[in-house]
């Protein structure tokens, strides 16, 4: 459980939906993370991460996504292509406007992406959409940067996305796909927040954001930390790989593990992910490196280039 009392709030969106906001705020912090969860979850899955991070010295505040959680909306739907988009800005305005900085965003597979989406908005020449502000870091979890699609959803997508845009189905997902952990299964499939619905008009905004993320991986510029699992079967791994092998050294630091599942941090292994994600982010905040100055966290090494890993399991 999170280290204080969290609190909760609500953030409107462009249409009136009241977004469930959840904080974790500690005295004098490094800065704050935005965490943004994946398709079908909620945020309150998170609350081993936001208990570590704020255990680290770092503020937490996380979101429900529209159509997700105790946030309202119809479940795995969109209204407009860009509705997660705006609701991240808005969400992300009032996060910079209370907590302090450096803010760095967290998203994880659907949310991986949503937030990639939301940095590469500042990397075309035209000017941003009125949803973007400016972010310091991030860090990508298993983001669905490739779908992993075969034909026959494309096909189904192609067809579905102009009869029917809004309609739900089933995501064809599988729990036992998420963690090799059979606790975390079993916690994903009574959890009576989860659900398995997706819309064509939501799958064609995954399709194309991780096309449109993948194509400005050489340019991109925002400090940016990719963890992927090297066994997942939610989202394409080659995704995450392609971008990585793209993105220019400096900027972004790589970190695969080939054994795990989807969800990284719940994997038995999550001791190892965390340890790297810790390392990364005293790298991004000075009075981290200060408050460490011994246990090798505070090491600018790991933003100095792309460093890839393959590490398997101990």
């Amino acid at each position: 459980m999170p280290t204080l009392a969290r609190m909760e709030t609500t953030v409107a969106t462009a249409d009136g939906l009241a977004l469930l906001l959840r904080e974790w705020v500690v005295p004098a912090p490094h800065g704050t993370v935005l965490l943004v969860h994946g398709l079908g979850e909620h945020v309150g899955r998170y609350l081993h991460l936001a208990a570590q991070l704020n255990a680290w010295g770092w503020t937490v505040a996380g979101y429900d996504q529209r159509g997700h959680g105790a946030s309202p909306g119809a479940r795995g739907r969109l209204t407009h292509p860009h509705d997660l988009l705006d609701d991240l800005g808005r969400v992300l305005a009032r996060v910079q406007d209370s907590h302090p900085g450096p803010h760095v965003l967290l998203g994880h597979s659907l949310g991986g992406l949503v937030v990639a989406r939301y940095a590469a908005e500042a990397l075309d020449n035209a000017p941003p959409e009125a949803w973007y502000r400016p972010v310091d870091a991030l860090v990508l979890s298993s983001p669905a940067l490739d779908p992993g699609m075969n034909g026959v959803q494309k096909l189904l997508l192609a067809v579905l996305g102009r009869l029917a845009p809004g309609i739900g189905v089933a995501n064809g997902l599988d729990p036992a796909w998420i963690s090799r952990d059979p606790r975390v299964v079993a916690d994903y499939v009574s959890d009576a927040l989860v659900h398995d619905r997706v819309s064509p008009r939501l799958a064609r905004f995954i399709v194309d954001a991780a096309a449109l993320v993948r194509s400005r991986a050489r340019d991109w510029r925002v400090p940016t930390l990719l963890l992927y699992a090297g066994s997942d079967r939610c989202v394409a791994p080659a995704g995450s790989a392609a971008f990585a092998a793209a993105a220019p050294p400096g900027v972004v630091t790589v970190r695969a593990y080939p054994a795990l599942y989807h969800e990284i941090f719940n994997e038995p292994e999550r001791a190892r992910v965390l340890q790297d994600l810790r390392a990364w982010l005293a790298a991004r905040a000075p009075t981290a490196q200060a408050r460490n100055p011994a246990d090798g966290t505070g090491s600018s090494a790991h933003l100095n280039s792309i460093t890839r890993s393959a590490e398997d399991s101990p």
